[in-house]
């Protein structure tokens, strides 16, 4: 198996290197790391105990990953990060590995990190997830696949995002966000279907104006949510999307934005 680490380089010999692994200069991989196959760690990256990268992940000079939690209550318990296949993580990303809450922070696969944009402690973040520059995961928030998350975005802790969100860059994220919307405001809210990024993924008009249709019940009308959600029920089966729509509103522990 062809690895090549720079001399400058400091690799823990209990640390576990895949095949076509490039370790640049000045790069920190600590014991009880494991690198899977094609994975590129440049300059001054640091990637700390417990970190699990899968193939082809890319970390950018001076990223740090895996580094304990920024938890008080934290004590020393051995836990892990996990990233996805094809990941990158830009310059100045942090990521926590997790905490005995979970065990673990997960990152999934095809995300893209960009710079500054931070991970915290027992976090779960889906495949394709964005994360623009210096957007912020505070502890145990949950990222379902598909999500963009704007740049200067700090997310509070237990908040869930659901699956094809967008959040426009600079909102404070307090509360669960939808899955499917684009959020934006102070204080924020669901303002409409992200049918820009829907439609680039392949989803129907059909599956679109459906989901249009329990935006308009659900967040621009007067009643409740308990209300609304009856008068969506109403409508019979709207398909899958507008179900996990409901489902996920229904399972919020947080709130929704509104």
């Amino acid at each position: 198996m062809s690895k090549t680490v720079h001399p400058s380089a400091v690799v823990h010999p209990g640390a576990e290197l895949g095949h076509n692994v490039e370790i640049g200069p000045n790069v920190v991989i600590e014991d009880n790391v494991v690198i899977g196959g094609d994975v590129r760690i440049m300059a001054g990256a640091y990637v700390a105990n417990g970190a699990r990268l899968g193939d082809e992940v890319k970390i950018f000079p001076h990223a740090v990953v895996g580094t304990i939690p920024q938890d008080l209550k934290f004590g020393g318990e051995p836990t892990t990060l996990e990233i996805g296949d094809r990941t990158v993580i830009r310059e100045f990303v942090t990521v926590n590995r997790g905490t005995k809450a979970r065990g673990k922070t997960l990152i999934g696969s095809d995300c893209f990190l960009m710079a500054y944009s931070h991970v915290a402690h027992d976090c779960i973040v889906g495949d394709h997830c964005i994360l623009a520059n210096s957007a912020t995961l505070a502890g145990h928030v949950t990222v379902e696949d598909w999500v963009i998350i704007g740049g200067l975005v700090p997310i509070h802790q237990f908040v869930r995002i659901g699956c094809h969100a967008m959040i426009g860059g600079g909102w404070r994220v307090p509360k669960d966000v939808p899955p499917y919307m684009t959020a934006a405001g102070d204080p924020l809210k669901p303002i409409d279907v992200n049918r820009i990024g829907l439609s680039r993924r392949g989803f129907s008009e059909k599956t679109i104006a459906a989901l249009k249709k329990a935006h308009r019940i659900l967040f621009r009308s007067k009643h409740d949510m308990k209300s609304s959600l009856g008068e969506l029920d109403k409508l019979g089966d709207l398909g899958p999307e507008v179900e996990h729509l409901k489902e996920f509103i229904v399972s919020s522990e947080r709130g929704v934005i509104m």
